[in-house]
């Protein structure tokens, strides 16, 4: 079974409120190899967010209670990579460990940068699961080697100039294969030499600083984010490349990006990576036709 952990925990709640149900109740339209492993993402206004600038204004006892109803796991994107002793005391985001925590019961997962808060959160809010981000910008594979070793993960999600790198990916033991997390759909420049430092504005921006936006040095900056650009990416991996080349070799969990998206565009994402071809149009209708969504 291949498991996709997507986009927009808090960022995308009505996208996710139409489609959950339209998953369970109509399976047939889905791929039968494949389930929801997750679904990630942090709300604005959050201190230890990171990766993205989190803009989800959802309640979090809303987005629990949907998650739980249709038993998906959710995972908190607090990968904030500048948090210093002094930021673990945020009443609002332990007041979200506090309810994920307590409504999952083993079943949430937080997604973590700093080892400061890693072992806060294992002390304070012992029945989360945690997850290496991306945001480390792990490219050395030896390092991603070293990361996956920590008994600290579940899984570990390395940047994505390694997803290519099949001769040493597939030498992993069987326990490390289970614990990589593939990011599929990077849009950004595969020679990108900045990526660090993108996300360390993001940390300083979700932490109040004012600071200039982070000038992105890839080529093509000025068209955004465009998928059938990130289909020409040399990280991106297709279902093709997942039912191949990844699951034959032992691997099955892969992340969609996206949160700082539209819901249109995660909606492309379902559809490509999770829906049958002959059901696109149909799944495509259902949440389009659902009235409380505004997908642009």
């Amino acid at each position: 079974m291949i498991f996709y952990h997507l986009p927009g925990l808090f960022e995308f709640y009505e996208l996710y409120k139409a489609f959950l149900p339209l998953f369970r109740e109509h399976r047939e339209y889905f791929y039968d190899w494949c389930e929801i492993g997750s679904i990630y993402g942090a709300p604005k206004d959050c201190i230890w967010g990171g990766g993205r600038v989190g803009f989800g204004d959802e309640s979090p006892e809303k987005v629990a209670e949907l998650l739980k109803k249709y038993g998906v796991s959710a995972r908190l994107t607090f990968s904030n990579s500048l948090l210093c002793e002094e930021h673990l005391c945020d009443k609002k985001c332990n007041a979200l460990c506090k309810l994920f925590g307590e409504r999952f019961k083993g079943d949430s997962g937080v997604i973590v940068h700093s080892d400061l808060l890693l072992d806060y959160i294992r002390k304070n809010y012992p029945s989360f699961y945690f997850v290496s981000s991306t945001t480390k910008v792990l490219t050395d594979f030896e390092l991603f080697k070293a990361e996956l070793d920590r008994s600290d993960f579940r899984y570990v999600v390395p940047d994505f100039r390694l997803n290519k790198q099949f001769e040493k990916l597939f030498a992993l033991a069987p326990e490390q294969k289970n614990k990589v997390e593939f990011l599929c759909n990077e849009c950004c420049w595969f020679g990108c030499y900045d990526r660090k430092r993108c996300y360390e504005n993001v940390s300083r921006k979700s932490l109040g600083e004012d600071c200039d936006d982070h000038v992105c040095v890839s080529p093509t900056a000025s068209k955004g984010y465009r998928f059938s650009d990130a289909m020409k990416n040399p990280g991106f991996i297709g279902i093709q490349d997942i039912q191949n080349i990844y699951a034959p070799n032992g691997f099955s969990h892969f992340k969609i990006e996206g949160r700082s998206l539209g819901s249109a565009l995660i909606l492309e994402f379902l559809l490509y990576y999770m829906t049958r071809p002959e059901y696109q149009l149909k799944v495509r209708e259902e949440i389009y036709l659902d009235s409380s969504l505004d997908l642009f």
